[in-house]
């Protein structure tokens, strides 16, 4: 017998099945064979949320939670954040190689070149409500954009893919900017073409009634280390989602708009605003003892802390904390800092913690930095979106070129009713239909 293998005796026949193992892996169909005779469908898995399902085969990013591991394409996330610009990285993810100089210089002029939004983009921003939250008008007019490029349907032409990978990556710093400046009121700023990725982003944020915006090195720089920090992320709630309509064969605007939307969500892209309440709801640095006692005894749970994947220090957390450090020289400390460095000092020390594995995630910094550049905490979940849409496409060309994947199409257990007689509306009652 193989060695690669897994023997199954179904207890319920005595039947013995030899099931393959690859990567560490069976293929849940091998499972449909087991059977209790000719009419049973088969044995399928039951795994709520994906806790232990391999949807797909990548190579894009690699973790290893219980090490505190990140790498894209092979490069730890470390070298990467302090040798590399996000377009490098960016690149990378989506061609699988760090590019050559001159590839490099094209790369970057090709995403410079389609940082512009169609004038009837910017109408349809502008019929947002003006309190509108960002995020939200970020993923609507991200779909939209399925509508301005109607040729990015054909999603197995690679040079057509390519043009959407690089309209996507060039379009989304214009769109968030956007979206804020129409939710403070401020009229809309367009790219510069002489800036780079994150100081165009700023430019478009920020600029005022300057000839022309400059922005602060030392805070560009960290912001672009905050997009390669955020750029993917293996196979989570929002690239899950890019993935399943993508499977569809949908086209990138709307797929990308779907994985947007479960970045909204609180649990996921929304965590690190979270942290900020939690910091405000503990004041000062002294009270940090009483409120890790509170949480100890089940009354509240500490944010920013833990990780799905990491049982380890989140990789990504360690370089923000440095990182917060250079951005606090130039916009002076943010007393919240000071109030989250107790908090990570007492839980790291505190067995309660150490036990359940609960260290310090990419949310738990990202946060108080954001803050400290000047963002609103409403925009944090856009800041995520922005680079994320590089690993976002970077899973979207592997799915659409593998031939493996076919639309996404989960099985269920089904837990209601079987055949039942119809009553006719005069016969039925309340108590039937509360039953039912």
């Amino acid at each position: 017998m193989p060695q690669n293998t897994l023997t199954i005796t179904d207890n319920r026949t005595g039947q013995t099945y030899t099931i393959p193992i690859e990567d560490g892996t069976i293929r849940a169909m091998n499972l449909r064979q087991i059977k209790t005779g000719p009419e049973d469908f088969g044995l399928m898995t039951y795994d709520p949320a994906f806790m232990n399902t391999a949807s797909c085969r990548s190579s894009i990013t690699y973790i290893d939670g219980d090490q505190g591991i990140l790498r894209y394409r092979g490069y730890p996330i470390e070298v990467l954040a302090e040798r590399c610009t996000f377009l490098e990285v960016a690149y990378l993810l989506l061609f699988g190689e760090l590019p050559t100089e001159p590839q490099l210089k094209n790369w970057v002029h090709d995403i410079t070149h389609h940082t512009m939004l169609h004038e009837s983009t910017k109408k349809f921003m502008e019929g947002f409500r003006y309190d509108g939250h960002p995020m939200g008008m970020f993923v609507s007019t991200v779909a939209a954009l399925s509508t301005v490029y109607p040729d990015a349907r054909h999603v197995h032409d690679a040079s057509n893919r390519l043009l959407q990978i690089q309209r996507l990556i060039g379009k989304v710093p214009s769109i968030a900017a956007m979206s804020y400046r129409h939710n403070v009121g401020f009229p809309y700023v367009y790219p510069d073409n002489d800036l780079n990725y994150a100081e165009n982003f700023m430019n478009m944020l920020w600029k005022m009634v300057e000839p022309k915006y400059v922005a602060n090195p030392a805070i560009a720089r960290a912001l672009d280390i905050l997009f390669i920090l955020h750029a993917d992320h293996e196979q989570n709630c929002g690239t899950n989602a890019m993935r399943s309509v993508s499977s569809a064969q949908t086209d990138p605007y709307l797929s990308m708009a779907s994985a947007a939307s479960a970045l909204a969500g609180p649990l996921h892209g929304g965590a690190n605003e979270e942290v900020l309440k939690m910091l405000d709801e503990i004041g000062s640095k002294d009270k940090v003892p009483a409120y890790i006692q509170k949480v100890k005894e089940g009354h509240f749970k500490l944010m920013g802390f833990g990780h799905r994947i990491y049982k380890n220090y989140d990789p990504r957390a360690k370089i923000i904390r440095w990182c917060a450090e250079q951005v606090f020289e130039v916009t002076g400390r943010n007393p919240k800092l000071e109030i989250a460095l107790e908090l990570e000092r007492i839980a790291l020390e505190d067995d309660y913690f150490v036990k359940r594995k609960l260290y310090p995630n990419v949310d738990f910094y990202s946060g108080i930095m954001y803050q400290a550049m000047g963002f609103r905490p409403e925009m944090f979940t856009v800041l995520f979106a922005i680079p994320r849409t590089a690993g976002w496409l970077a899973q979207w060309q592997e799915l659409i070129t593998d031939p493996e994947q076919k639309i996404a199409r989960p099985r269920q257990v089904y837990t209601g009713h079987g055949a039942r007689e119809f009553v006719p509306l005069e016969k039925r009652t309340s108590a039937a239909l509360a039953a039912g």
